[in-house]
């Protein structure tokens, strides 16, 4: 198989390969790791690749056993642990760390079958929506090197459209998968809160904001992934109810008609949002109603600038808590020295948080649920654009070395408020492109991105679109439908795809 052929197919297209003996597992590692090495010195997509471990492996796996044997994939390097491999987070501090433990979701792509190539790289503990660790360096995007695919999964969104694997372990916290997703051409779904493992000696990321998930190049790749890595998991703090049905089957089932479905182009905390976003959004817009929906342009009525005020009260709180353990390991303090502008802040923002004032923000959250799960009632569909813009370029949400300095010198000055502010401000660059992705995240609702548009640049852009909790299948039935279309863009244009 050349590798033409291998980047054509789907992870689903892969396993019937596979399973119809067209060709070995051996082989689709091969062109996989084969790919890798060609494109890692220019995109920087991998933190780590397993060649040999790799090979072994694909060898001993049982064909048609199991839903992915033999497909090949890439995790991300933060929480997804695999034992005796680095883990290390973006970070410094854990540049040498080896896991000694399997995550709970790595566990579940394993029994799914999948060959594990290596790490993809990510920003330092995830904080960021462009993958530009100092450690690793900046992860470049393959539709042109000179922007950044997002992030945090940024890597992995750049494993899948440089044609390395069809299907990439992700993470979303704040809009993770579906912000790379947006700028890199791919679909990228963040499921309901609690439907993915979490795990172990964990029971929640980030306080139930953060899931672990899957970027993919199909519609189909997500429901198949889907299906096999939905869980009930006793010990989890959230759970949302098992799918009984197939989400595969699911997906050309029909949606009731009319559907009733909202959308906005305005952002949430008041920031700039580019033509090519609303563009995209109307775009969308117009094929509803052209299948015969009715659509509207109404507000959500959440607060989006208080919501990410308490969103970053829990991060900082996160933060503090992350830096405590990291100095009870190493046996030391941690100094502005060890640690990215980002975190650093962040834990020190957090040491100033009440008990109350943390438990405050979390309660904003379950407001914000109470009011999307009041719009819901009316409509089965909340859309927005995935990005206010196209992808930035690689370093242009750097933080200049005399606003850091002005940041690491009024942190320590501040008051609680004050403080958060300078969170608040040092994270408004890049929250002006990225505004729409916390919302789900917050109420724990499912929602997805979907590659619809392509700027005059070649970039990529996505349309974001929020279900009730629970409605995976919804959003899939959805996509599956204008997947169908001349308006889906996916990775046409990709240099990589032609």
């Amino acid at each position: 198989m050349r590798f033409e052929e291998y980047a054509a197919y789907d992870a689903v297209g892969l396993a019937e390969l596979l399973k119809n003996k067209e060709v070995t597992t051996k082989e689709l590692t091969e062109i996989a790791l084969t790919q890798l090495e060609k494109v890692q010195p220019e995109l920087n997509l991998a933190t780590s690749i397993r060649k040999e471990k790799a090979l072994q492996e694909a060898e001993k796996i049982e064909v048609g056993k199991t839903p992915f044997a033999g497909v090949p994939t890439m995790l991300k390097n933060v929480s997804q642990s695999l034992p005796g491999e680095i883990l290390s987070s973006g970070s410094k501090l854990l540049a040498n760390y080896v896991a000694e433990g399997e995550s709970n979701f790595v566990k579940k792509l394993r029994e799914s079958g999948f060959v594990f190539l290596g790490h993809t790289n990510t920003p330092e503990f995830a904080l960021k929506n462009i993958t530009e660790p100092k450690l690793y360096g900046p992860t470049r995007n393959p539709w042109n090197p000179e922007y950044s695919p997002g992030g945090s999964s940024g890597g992995a969104a750049a494993a899948i459209a440089s044609g390395v694997v069809p299907v990439a372990g992700a993470s979303d916290g704040g809009g993770s998968i579906r912000i790379p997703s947006s700028f890199s051409g791919l679909f990228g779904l963040k499921p309901t809160r609690g439907r993915m493992p979490v795990g172990p000696g964990a029971g929640r990321d980030w306080q139930g904001a953060s899931i672990n998930f899957m970027l993919t190049k199909t519609v189909r790749d997500a429901a198949a992934m889907m299906d096999a890595l939905q869980t009930f998991q006793p010990e989890a703090a959230f759970h949302a109810p098992v799918f009984v049905d197939n989400y595969q089957a699911a997906l050309n089932m029909e949606n009731k008609k009319p559907l009733r479905i909202a959308y906005t182009t305005a952002s949430p905390v008041g920031t700039p949002v580019s033509e090519h976003a609303k563009n995209a959004v109307l775009k969308v817009v117009k094929w509803l109603e052209s299948e015969g929906h009715e659509v509207e342009e109404r507000d959500n009525g959440v607060d989006g600038i208080q919501l990410m005020r308490d969103y970053y009260i829990m991060n900082s709180g996160e933060m503090n808590m992350t830096v405590k353990g990291l100095e009870q390991a190493i046996g030391r303090e941690i100094t502005e020295d060890d640690i990215e502008l980002e975190g650093w802040l962040m834990h020190v923002a957090g040491k100033s948080i009440s008990g109350a004032d943390f438990s405050a923000s979390l309660a904003s959250w379950d407001t914000a649920a109470a009011q999307m799960a009041k719009l819901h009632e009316t409509y089965d569909f909340y859309i927005t654009p995935a990005t206010a813009d196209t992808a930035p370029k690689i370093g242009q949400l750097e933080t200049s070395d005399e606003k850091r300095e002005e940041y690491l010198r009024k942190i320590h000055e501040g008051n609680q408020a004050e403080q958060q502010q300078l969170v608040y401000d040092m994270f408004l660059p890049s929250l002006t492109y990225t505004p729409f992705g916390m919302l789900a995240n917050l109420t724990g609702q499912p929602a997805m991105s979907m590659p619809v548009y392509v700027s005059e640049e070649g970039l990529p852009l996505g349309v974001q679109v929020i279900a009730s909790k629970g409605e995976e299948h919804r959003l899939l039935q959805l996509a599956h439908q204008l997947e169908q279309t001349d308006n889906w863009i996916g990775l046409k244009g990709n240099p990589y795809f032609k």
